[in-house]
């Protein structure tokens, strides 16, 4: 049985979709028969609440219990952190203990690869492990990057889209040269675009010429939408919803792509993206 492919949703920038694209992304997956697990990696929780899990009192465990069990090497069983959603993806939590755990990675021997280890058995039982990042390139980002395969970078459909890209990019190259060399970068996609006006045509086109000839920008666009925001006060997936929704057809379609990117094979090295 092959291993699960490990994706990375990250951006530092916030309110650019990140949260809503784990979300969706892998209850799409798991309507094809995807086994997935999604892990919140943001001390706000906002997959987490997202998903439904409005008390930390909830759940037994979060992610930031997982970790701090490696970092003092007192280990808790990693399946009993896992939550089962009703629309068959399953969910590691998140709380504001998570910003605690963040401050003991500074001294920790595995501070980049606590994730990572924490995961490692898991891999066995899900086809694809989604982490939603939080907006900031710190610890628990390089984390996610650390025990990725692959990131997402979804971008805004907005002007100065591309800003703060260069610190990513930055990152993400540093965390393949230095931790995790087989780390890829599947793609930009744009979210929140409106539809009725030549915006996010033209946000596409900025950044295919300032990043295309290194980075594949996804042909589909997730629109934006008041449905969407409804759906996340409601513990649902736009799926669930809305299924005939523009937003649910997209983000389908959108899955199809991230599919097609576990089938691309190169014999290269992945080239560093500038």
């Amino acid at each position: 049985m092959p291993q699960s492919k490990v994706i990375a949703v990250a951006n530092q920038k916030g309110g650019v979709g990140k949260t809503t694209t784990t979300f969706s992304l892998g209850v799409a997956l798991a309507k094809m028969g995807k086994r997935v697990l999604l892990i919140d990696t943001d001390p706000q929780g906002d997959l987490t609440t997202y998903m439904g899990w409005y008390n930390q009192n909830d759940y037994k465990y979060s992610i930031a219990n997982v970790m701090d069990g490696i970092i003092n090497d007192k280990p808790i069983n990693v399946e009993e952190a896992i939550l089962h959603h009703n629309e068959h993806v399953d969910l590691i939590p998140s709380n504001l203990d998570l910003s605690a755990t963040e401050m003991s990675l500074a001294t920790a021997m595995s501070r980049e690869n606590t994730i990572k280890i924490a995961i490692a058995d898991l891999k066995k039982k899900y086809d694809y492990i989604i982490i939603d990042c939080m907006p900031s390139l710190a610890m628990l980002t390089i984390n996610a990057l650390a025990a990725a395969d692959s990131v997402i970078i979804p971008v805004q459909s907005q002007y100065l889209a591309a800003k703060g890209m260069t610190s990513l990019i930055q990152s993400i190259n540093k965390v393949r040269r230095l931790i995790n060399p087989d780390l890829k970068v599947d793609g930009i996609l744009l979210t929140l675009v409106d539809r009725r006006t030549n915006l996010s045509k033209e946000i596409k086109e900025q950044l295919e010429n300032n990043y295309g000839s290194k980075i594949k920008i996804f042909e589909n666009q997730i629109p934006i939408a008041v449905k969407t925001a409804e759906s996340s006060a409601l513990g649902k997936s736009i799926f669930e919803y809305d299924k005939n929704s523009k937003v649910a057809e997209s983000y389908l379609l959108f899955a199809k792509e991230v599919i097609d990117c576990g089938r691309i094979k190169t014999k290269d090295a992945p080239s560093q993206v500038r």
